[in-house]
C-alpha cells in the first residue's frame, strides 16, 4: 500500500512536473490521502472486529466515518484535480464545489448502506455484509435512534455476528421500524437539496459536471 501510494507522486511528477497545477495537484493529494487514512482509523477504532459496542454508533460518528474515508477521495479529489487542471485555483471556488460533493458522497453512502442487506446481489454487484461486519452503517444507526428497549435487545445480541439466523434477526428490524420509506423520502429530499445546492454554489464551475453525478446516482442500480 506504501509502494502504491508513492507512485502517485512518481506519476504527478512524470506528468505534470513543468505544468503551473503541479503544486496545488501534490497539495491535493497528500491532503486527500490524510483524509482517507483519518477516516479509515475511525472506521477501524469504532467497529472492530469481535468487539460489538452499539454505543459507538452515533449520527455524528457515521458522519465522520463517510466524509473522511471515502468523500474527500472518491468524489471531491478527482472533480478538484480536473478543476486545478483547467486553471481555476481560486479558494472560493474549490470551496464550493466541495460543498456540493461532499453533501452528494452522503447521499451515495446512505443508499449503498440501504441496499448492502437488502439490494439484490445480480444487481448490486455484491453480497452486504455489514451486519456481519460490525459496520456503523446508516441503518444500524437509524435503528438505534427509534429501537424499542425489545428491539435495543435483538440489535445488541445479533449485530456483528456472522449467524445466518441471527442476520436475519437484525435485517428485520429495519421492515420493522419502517426504514424503506423514510429511506425513500430522504433519497428524495437530498436530491432536491443537491440540485439546490448545484444552482447556489457551481458558478463558474459548468454545472453539468455536478448535474451528471447527482443524475447517475438517484435511484442508481449498483
Amino acid at each position: 500500500a506504501i509502494l502504491v501510494e508513492a507512485c502517485i507522486y512518481r506519476l504527478l511528477k512524470l506528468c505534470c512536473r513543468e505544468q503551473p497545477y503541479y503544486l496545488n495537484l501534490i497539495d491535493l493529494f497528500l491532503q486527500s490521502s490524510y483524509q482517507t487514512q483519518i477516516g479509515q482509523n475511525l472506521d477501524l477504532i469504532t467497529a472492530p472486529q469481535g468487539n460489538v459496542d452499539l454505543g459507538r454508533f452515533t449520527e455524528r460518528r457515521y458522519k465522520s466515518i463517510e466524509k473522511y474515508k471515502t468523500a474527500f477521495y472518491s468524489f471531491y479529489l478527482p472533480v478538484a484535480a480536473v478543476v486545478y487542471m483547467a486553471g481555476i485555483d481560486g479558494e472560493k471556488e474549490h470551496a464550493n464545489a466541495k460543498k456540493i460533493l461532499l453533501e452528494m458522497r452522503e447521499f451515495f453512502q446512505i443508499q449503498s448502506d440501504y441496499h448492502d442487506p437488502f439490494g439484490d446481489p445480480t444487481v448490486t454487484g455484491k453480497v452486504g455484509t455489514d451486519i456481519q461486519d460490525n459496520k456503523c452503517s446508516w441503518l444500524v444507526v437509524q435503528c438505534l435512534q427509534r429501537a424499542t428497549p425489545e428491539q435495543y435487545q435483538i440489535l445488541k445480541e445479533n449485530y456483528g455476528q456472522k449467524e445466518a439466523e441471527k442476520v436475519a434477526r437484525v435485517k428485520a428490524l429495519p421492515e420493522e421500524l419502517d426504514l424503506l420509506a423514510m429511506f425513500l423520502q430522504y433519497e428524495e429530499d437530498s436530491h432536491s437539496h443537491i440540485m439546490g445546492l448545484t444552482e447556489q454554489y457551481a458558478v463558474p464551475l459548468p454545472p453539468a459536471i455536478f448535474l451528471g453525478l447527482a443524475r447517475k446516482r438517484k435511484k442508481r442500480p449498483k
